[in-house]
């Protein structure tokens, strides 16, 4: 196998047994315009590493995270419906991105890769900033699973028992803006949330327990992520498309079978 695929396959992987989990509790809460405002905003992130002359991959983290932790602000102080504040933020931060972007670009930033995503194009350094990622946010998960599994079902009662319910709802969105903000190297920002909803909204159907609907979404991603190369390598289609159709052919299956919940 050439080193570029797995390289490929390695980064694609790894994304998606973060995603799986996070996955899972954005289908709970209902959070997929979220992760689309997060996945939008990684724009304007770019447009910041070209102005400050920074790694773009870098500047898209740190403004995913800080446009995540805006969003939590403003919910908290705004009477707006939260659909109707991620819709104005979604949609400013993609328009911002794409303005700034084409004023700075001087033919330096390949900007389709970062729309549809460029898998085949993972560096080692990628996958450093991936395994970084990964020793972040798993054992984070798993500290936090019970009291986000809490806030999930009642955040009331999960506060009348104890639970710091907007510590761990932060904990929780931080968390996504970290994955969404490396998955746009895999899957590209208009499909990241393709890649965290999919394989979830699949598993869900398949499991009957909040464990093992985790498990079998990371599995059913990385499974996705397979497929999609497969059809890149053979094909010579886009890698991020491919992994997405390959994840949509899955929901598609699962839908022969009675739900198991």
């Amino acid at each position: 196998m050439p080193e570029f695929l797995v390289t490929a396959l390695l980064a694609g992987c790894g994304v998606a047994l973060l995603a799986g989990p996070l996955g899972s509790f954005a289908v709970w809460r209902r959070m997929a315009y979220f992760g689309d405002t997060l996945a939008h905003s990684a724009l304007t992130g770019i447009a910041l590493g070209l102005i400050l002359s920074v790694n773009v991959n870098l500047a898209v983290m740190v403004c995913c995270l800080m446009i995540a932790l805006l969003l939590i602000a403003l919910q908290q102080k705004l009477s707006l419906a939260t659909d109707t504040l991620l819709g104005i933020l979604s949609h400013s931060m993609l328009a911002l991105g794409l303005v700034v972007v084409s004023l700075f670009n001087r033919g330096n930033i390949d900007l389709n890769a970062y729309l549809f995503g460029d898998l085949l194009a993972a560096s080692h350094a990628d996958l450093w900033v991936i395994a970084g990622t990964m020793a972040v946010v798993l054992p984070l998960l798993v500290w936090l699973w019970r009291p986000l599994l809490s806030i999930t079902i009642h955040e009331e009662l999960a506060q009348v028992e104890g639970v710091p319910v907007v510590w761990v709802r932060t904990a929780l969105m931080l968390m996504l803006a970290l994955v969404i903000a490396i998955a746009m190297k895999v899957v590209g920002v208009l499909l990241i949330t393709a890649l965290l909803i999919i394989p979830a909204a699949t598993s869900r159907r398949l499991v009957r327990t909040p464990e093992q609907m985790a498990v079998l979404a990371s599995i059913l991603g990385m499974l996705a992520i397979v497929g999609g190369l497969s059809l890149s390598y053979w094909f010579d289609t886009p890698a991020g498309p491919s992994a997405v159709l390959s994840a949509s052919s899955f929901f598609i299956l699962s839908l022969l079978r009675k739900p198991a919940i």
